[in-house]
C-alpha cells in the first residue's frame, strides 16, 4: 500500500516537523475552509427564508464537520500540553 501525502506536507516531513505540528498546522487550514463552507451554505440558506430542506441538511453536515475539526484542533493542543508536561517532569527528575 502506497501512502502519498499532499507535497506541502511532505516537505514538513522531510525538514523534520513532528507529526503533532503538521497536525496542528493542517486542522488549522480545514478548519478555515470549513468555515467558510459553513458561512456560505449558512448565508444561502438565509437567503432562501430557510425553505430548502436539502440546504438546511448541508449545513447541518459542514457544522458537523467544522465540530469535529475542532475537537481534533483541540486535542492536538492538549497533547502538546502533555509531552511539555511529560517532558518538563523528566527533566526535574
Amino acid at each position: 500500500m502506497e501512502n502519498k501525502l499532499e507535497p506541502h506536507l511532505q516537505r514538513m516531513v522531510d525538514a523534520g516537523v513532528s507529526g503533532l505540528d503538521i497536525m496542528h498546522g493542517e486542522l488549522k487550514n480545514l478548519i478555515y475552509i470549513a468555515e467558510q463552507e459553513f458561512n456560505d451554505i449558512s448565508k444561502e440558506e438565509e437567503e432562501g427564508d430557510y425553505s430548502d430542506a436539502m440546504l438546511s441538511m448541508d449545513r447541518t453536515r459542514a457544522e458537523g464537520v467544522l465540530d469535529t475539526l475542532s475537537s481534533l484542533y483541540k486535542l492536538t493542543y492538549d497533547l502538546s500540553f502533555a509531552i511539555q508536561d511529560k517532558e518538563t517532569y523528566r527533566g526535574n527528575v
